[in-house]
C-alpha cells in the first residue's frame, strides 16, 4: 500500500471519529491529525508532480 492510500485511509476513519461527535478534547485531537495528514499529502503530490514534471 502506497503512503498516499494509507494516509487517506487515516483520514477517512479521523473523519469518521469526527462525525461520532466527540468532545472538545478528541476533537482538538483529531483536528491536528487532519491538518498534519493533509500537509503530508500536499508534500507527496509536490514531489510526485516535480518528479513527473507535472504543473500544477
Amino acid at each position: 500500500m502506497s503512503a498516499v492510500a494509507k494516509l487517506q485511509g487515516q483520514k477517512e476513519q479521523l473523519l469518521a471519529r469526527l462525525e461520532a461527535d466527540p468532545g472538545p478534547n478528541e476533537r482538538a485531537e483529531i483536528q491536528a491529525l487532519l491538518a498534519k495528514i493533509e500537509t503530508a499529502l500536499k508534500l507527496l503530490a509536490a514531489k510526485h508532480s516535480a518528479a513527473t514534471g507535472e504543473t500544477a
